[in-house]
C-alpha cells in the first residue's frame, strides 16, 4: 500500500511516516519545502512538495495512493483549511481508499466533505499532546518552573500513540466512519506533570499558576492576536471535561497500553536540562 501523509514534518505526521516506512510501505511525505524535509526522512519515505491550501499542487502526489492522512489547517498561521471539499474530491478521483484526519473536537470543512463522500474515513481527535510541555523547556532550564494557566487534570497523550492509531486506521479494516477520541492512560494535574518532569530530569520542576492577566500578557508577548488570547483565556477557565477523561482508544485500536508521561519525559529529558 502507498500512503500520502500531510503534515509530514509535524509532531504526529513525522511519526506516522516513520511507522509506515518501517512496516515497508511506500510513503510520500507531503511538505511545502521538500528539499528541507528530505534529509530527515526514514528510508522508504519520499519528500513531495505541495500545499493543502493549493489542492492542485497536491493532486499529482495522489496518483496510486491507497491511504491519505490530512490535517485541518494550512499555512504558518494555522488558519482553518478551507480547501477540504476540493482535496476530498481529488482523493476520490485518484482512487484513494482510506483517509485519516488529525483534528480536534470541532469538525470543519475537511470532515464535512468526507462525511458527504463515499471514502472510508477516520477522524483522530486527541486531547492535549504531551509534546505541548516542550513550551516550558526554556523556563524549566532557566528557572526550574513551568508557568501554567489552569489547574485542571489533563489526560495528555503521547504523539506516538496518536500516530499508532492513525496507522491502524490507514492499514486495517474496521475503522471507517469512526471519530476516535484519543487520550493517554492517566489524567494528570500540573503538579503531577511537574513531578514526572522532575523525576526524568533529576531537578525540581515547580508549577506556577498564572492569573488571567498574566496569561494574557504572556500570550501577547508570544505574538498571538486578541481573538486567540480571548479563546485561550476561556479555555483555561472552562476546559472541556473530556480533556481530563481517560479513553480506551489506544489499547482498543492498537492492542497495547498507551505510553505514560513518565516515558515521554524520559525520552525528552535532555530538552529540559540543556
Amino acid at each position: 500500500m502507498t500512503f500520502l501523509i500531510a503534515g509530514a514534518t509535524g509532531t504526529v505526521g513525522s511519526e506516522i511516516v516513520r511507522r509506515l516506512a518501517a512496516a515497508g510501505h511506500p510513503v510520500r511525505a507531503l511538505t511545502r519545502d521538500a528539499r528541507r524535509a528530505r534529509p530527515g526522512l526514514p528510508e522508504g519515505a519520499e519528500a513531495v512538495q505541495g500545499d493543502l491550501t493549493d489542492p492542485e499542487s497536491v493532486a499529482p502526489h495522489l496518483e496510486g495512493v491507497d491511504g491519505l492522512h490530512l490535517i485541518t489547517f494550512g499555512g504558518d498561521d494555522h488558519a482553518p483549511l478551507e480547501t477540504g471539499p476540493r482535496l476530498v474530491e481529488l482523493a476520490r478521483e485518484a482512487g484513494v481508499r482510506r483517509v485519516t484526519v488529525l483534528s480536534d473536537f470541532y469538525e470543519g470543512g475537511v470532515q464535512e466533505a468526507l462525511r458527504a463522500s463515499a471514502l472510508t474515513w477516520t477522524f483522530l481527535n486527541p486531547v492535549e499532546f504531551m509534546a505541548n510541555l516542550l513550551e516550558h523547556a526554556e523556563e524549566i532550564r532557566a528557572e526550574g518552573v513551568m508557568r501554567v494557566s489552569r489547574d485542571h487534570p489533563s489526560a495528555m497523550v503521547h504523539e506516538a500513540d496518536i500516530a499508532a492509531v492513525a496507522v491502524a486506521a490507514l492499514t486495517e479494516d474496521g475503522h471507517g466512519g469512526q471519530a476516535y477520541l484519543i487520550s493517554g492512560p492517566e489524567a494528570l494535574t500540573p503538579e503531577d506533570q511537574a513531578a514526572r518532569l522532575s523525576a526524568a530530569t533529576g531537578r525540581t520542576v515547580t508549577p506556577v499558576r498564572l492569573d488571567p492577566e498574566e496569561n494574557a500578557r504572556r500570550l501577547r508577548e508570544r505574538g498571538h492576536d486578541e481573538e486567540y488570547v480571548a479563546f485561550a483565556l476561556d479555555l483555561a477557565a472552562n476546559p472541556p471535561e473530556v480533556g481530563g477523561r481517560v479513553q480506551d482508544t489506544v489499547p482498543r485500536v492498537t492492542g497495547r497500553s498507551g505510553r505514560t508521561l513518565a516515558q515521554w519525559a524520559a525520552e525528552h529529558a535532555a530538552e529540559f536540562t540543556g
